[in-house]
């Protein structure tokens, strides 16, 4: 009799859940790039001006640029220290650790970054913030790391790249309604209530965590699957790092170098568009900077469901870097409408994502996936924290400065350019490796469900298979013949 864990609706039920993991966390995530003038402001407006009939003073924490920065700093900081141990602990202890631990982390750390906007105006504040963007940080990424090897157990040879696309997708949905809905509400209800719902969404994905993780226990065992992850998990050991291939390496920087001209630049863009383009509002600002996360919204399924009918995903890897180039052309040296420039990057970051993330499962064994994914997002947000420090000592420390001087806007854009040209040159080399390697990246659908089942046959330690084949013969020669 067919158990419900082999049929196709039970791995999606999984997902729908497993996509909800991170929903709130996403949401949170992004809520200081939306209030950054509030995050900014000043801590009175007693000597505010009045122009055109409106006061020309935000209250808000009073923080100077550089200070802003550091939020989104930390949190990359912290997933590249955590993220890495995170994996290993994954691959060893098994996605329901991972699972409860991480989105406890989220729910912690969003509730502590709430509790410090109470301290608004004391010493207090910022270490507040930052501890619970660290301890946030220390969550969400490792989170996303059970997320997605929850994703590639149940899909892997399957709809692979639709499922990472979807969680995508329900990944910016959070993002997407931040940028929708966070601003009136913080005009409705203020900033510290504000915060305090983005805590409460990461409630959300605690009991999420519940759900998949019941659901990952019984179709495991119905599968009979269970003891065997186990005992491929006892194996893992942290030396297993050096088997990782340059295959992997390249593919890992080119992520790196491409989100490097994602996220920094989302945090800012907000402030961006209304320093450089005339007769936007900050809500307006907001929908313009948002359309990143809404064309990924839209079109991560499709992407996926393409990726996985067509394959090629280290020449669509190639080509999102390529087409990524005049975006950050087009915000330095031009005046055209912003929302064109968004809404571009959001489709090649659609397609990035789709491509990218996806083929991690594909050049390492299933039992290091979560080491290999721990230190994809280590690596990442390395790049990512150090590019928020770059912008912040661009974009400069003087809050006193209402609207930041273009010279230096260009200058970050400038920034952005250099690191998406970083990230062709590594994609370049990646189809290179590929090539010579067999091009299981590039392969057509049906060769790379193929490849993919393969990858997971792979021993985890080459060494141990040929060990076990010379006493499978050993036994053999030693036991009487069946037709002797």
């Amino acid at each position: 009799m067919t158990q419900p864990a082999e049929k196709a609706y039970y791995r999606f039920v999984v997902l729908f859940f497993n996509c909800l993991l991170t929903f709130g966390s996403y949401f949170c995530f992004d809520i200081p790039s939306v209030l950054q003038d509030q995050f900014q402001g000043n801590l009175t407006c007693s000597n505010a001006t009045v122009s055109n009939g409106t006061v020309d003073c935000v209250l808000g924490l009073g923080m100077d640029p550089e200070e802003y920065n550091l939020l989104y700093a930390i949190y990359a900081w912290t997933n590249a220290l955590v993220v890495i141990m995170a994996g290993f602990l994954i691959d060893k202890l098994g996605n329901r650790f991972g699972v409860f631990l991480f989105s406890f982390l989220c729910v912690l750390g969003s509730s502590l970054f709430a509790l410090g906007s109470h301290f608004k105006g004391t010493p207090y504040l910022l270490p507040l913030m930052l501890t619970g963007r660290l301890l946030f940080g220390s969550g969400n990424g490792s989170l996303t790391i059970v997320q997605n090897r929850i994703t590639a157990f149940w899909f892997r040879g399957k709809e692979l790249a639709l499922a990472f696309g979807l969680t995508l997708a329900f990944s910016r949905l959070g993002s997407v309604l931040n940028f929708f809905l966070t601003q009136r509400f913080e005009e409705k209800y203020g900033m510290q209530w504000t915060l305090w719902g983005g805590a409460v969404l990461c409630v959300l994905g605690f009991a999420s965590a519940v759900l998949v993780s019941a659901l990952d226990k019984v179709g495991m065992k119905q599968l009979g699957l269970d003891g065997a992850i186990r005992e491929e998990s006892r194996k893992v050991r942290i030396q297993d790092v050096k088997l990782l291939s340059l295959r992997y390496w390249l593919l890992v920087l080119t992520i790196m170098f491409f989100y490097n001209g994602i996220f920094p630049f989302i945090a800012d863009a907000s402030k961006f568009i209304q320093d450089k383009y005339d007769g936007y509002s900050q809500k307006e600002a907001a929908y313009v900077a948002g359309a990143v996360y809404d064309s990924s919204l839209v079109l991560s399924a499709c992407v996926g469901i393409l990726i996985d009918y067509v394959g090629l995903r280290g020449v669509f890897a190639l080509a999102c870097a390529l087409l990524t180039l005049p975006v950050f052309g087009l915000l330095a040296f031009t005046f055209v409408a912003p929302l064109v420039s968004t809404i571009w990057l959001g489709i090649t970051y659609s397609f990035a994502a789709a491509s990218m993330w996806p083929s991690i499962p594909l050049v390492v064994p299933q039992a290091t996936l979560g080491t290999a994914m721990g230190l994809a997002t280590s690596i990442q947000m390395v790049g990512i924290g150090l590019s928020n420090l770059v912008v912040g000592q661009i974009l400069g420390a003087k809050s006193s400065e209402t609207k930041i001087p273009l010279w230096r806007w260009q200058r970050m854009m400038i920034f952005m350019l250099a690191n998406t040209v970083s990230c062709i040159v590594t994609a370049v080399l990646l189809n290179i490796v590929d090539h010579r390697q067999g091009g299981l990246l590039n392969k057509t659908s049906k060769r790379s469900g193929q490849a993919e089942e393969e990858s997971d046959r792979e021993p985890l330690h080459p060494g141990e298979e040929e060990h076990h084949e010379e006493e499978e013969e050993d036994r053999a020669a030693r036991s009487p013949s069946v037709n002797s």
